[in-house]
């Protein structure tokens, strides 16, 4: 089984395909993520657990 398929591969065992939607959400889903640790942070800050 491959993590990644390239566009020019024929097989179908693969988990992601590198297109441009793909990249797209792992942008996305990486930002999102982000922002909540941050805000996790930032309110232990403020609550004056750090």
């Amino acid at each position: 089984m491959k993590f990644v398929k390239e566009d020019d591969e024929q097989r179908r065992d693969y988990i992601f395909q590198k297109n441009t939607k793909t990249k797209l959400g792992a942008k996305f889903i990486i930002i999102v993520l982000a922002l909540l640790i941050a805000g996790v942070v930032v309110s232990g800050m403020f609550l004056g657990y750090f």
